[in-house]
């Protein structure tokens, strides 16, 4: 990792660091004040290359984040985060996005889990809407854009309510006869990451596997619970839970979505991203309106079980005796 920027650091004589925002295998993210429009807060994404590379390899490496980068920077969606600046500083490379305030999906999920809660699929099912929106704008580019690390903690729901898609840190232009070489230290996280993504430069990802991690995050928000690995999976297929025994509130319709977007074989999934949808939504009207935790006791829970089966069982002897007793008075 190289040293971390320090608060205070002035970069191009423009973006100055606040702090810190973000840390992973692929450098670190920071917030930074843009000097030039007053007022303006961005996010800093520091690119950290593998430097074993040979220095041939380096240089394509570069080049390729360059080529990249501008290709993201033509990009506008609202469910995205504009970038708005790229530049290189030495060794390192940086792309500038807006700044996306509000929480993680990941913080929510934690947040559910501690409450022994689980989001309404209504709810989270008007989240998926809006990340499907920005997945199908991303792919339908020419060439098609895969993000590769989609999964919880790189979707921000705003305080307006918007899901913003974030972090392309690992994003891959389809360009046609194009080999992309993996640089960046990283290859998606692995509850949500498909098997074809572990090949490193010689493995063949494309749409389906953003849909595969878009279905693991899906799993994970629904659930409360991490997906097992897809190379757990392929030793043992039954380590993948249904996601119906963890939460029974689930839709039968959102579970076969979900594990058909989580199929091992890229072949055996949807093969875009309107194909998802149409399985997941089914002509159903979502709603991206702000909907009540569900507090239920979870499956894993015996002792809450237990404490409604006796309430229950009690609440059954009230009305029998009540019963009896206006019988006996009349």
């Amino acid at each position: 990792m190289p040293t971390p920027l320090q608060p205070g650091e002035l970069l191009r004589n423009r973006y100055k660091i606040c702090e810190r925002i973000g840390q992973g295998g692929m450098g670190n993210i920071y917030l930074a004040d843009d000097l030039r429009l007053q007022g303006r807060l961005c996010a800093l994404k520091e690119v950290e290359y593998d430097l074993s590379l040979p220095p041939s390899l380096l240089k394509e490496a570069r080049e390729q984040f360059l080529r990249e980068a501008t290709v993201l920077a033509r990009l506008d969606h609202p469910n995205l985060p504009k970038v708005s600046d790229f530049f290189s500083i030495e060794t390192r490379d940086y792309l500038v996005m807006d700044y996306v305030p509000g929480k993680d999906l990941r913080t929510l999920i934690l947040e559910a889990r501690q409450k022994k809660m689980f989001w309404p699929e209504e709810l989270v099912l008007g989240w998926a809407n809006q990340i499907a929106d920005a997945l199908a704008y991303l792919h339908g580019q020419d060439p098609p854009i895969i993000h590769r690390d989609i999964k919880p903690s790189n979707i921000k729901l705003t305080p307006s309510g918007l899901v913003k898609l974030v972090d392309f840190g690992l994003v891959k232009v389809l360009a046609p006869g194009e080999v992309t070489i993996t640089v960046i230290q990283g290859q998606g996280t692995a509850l949500y990451t498909p098997l074809e993504q572990y090949g490193g430069d010689s493995a063949h990802t494309d749409v389906r596997s953003d849909i595969y991690a878009f279905g693991a995050t899906l799993y994970h928000l629904l659930t409360n619970e991490p997906p097992a690995e897809a190379r757990a999976r392929f030793l043992d297929p039954t380590r993948l839970i249904p996601p119906r025994q963890i939460n029974p509130h689930i839709s039968p319709r959102a579970e076969r979505a979900i594990l058909y977007a989580m199929a091992l074989h890229p072949d055996e999934r949807p093969q875009s991203i309107q194909e998802f949808c149409a399985h997941l939504f089914s002509g159903r009207e979502i709603s991206t309106l702000p909907v009540r935790p569900i507090s239920v006791p979870r499956r894993s829970d015996p002792f809450s079980l237990r404490w409604i089966d006796l309430l229950l069982a009690w609440s059954a002897i009230g009305l029998l005796v009540i019963s009896l007793l206006v019988t006996v008075l009349r």
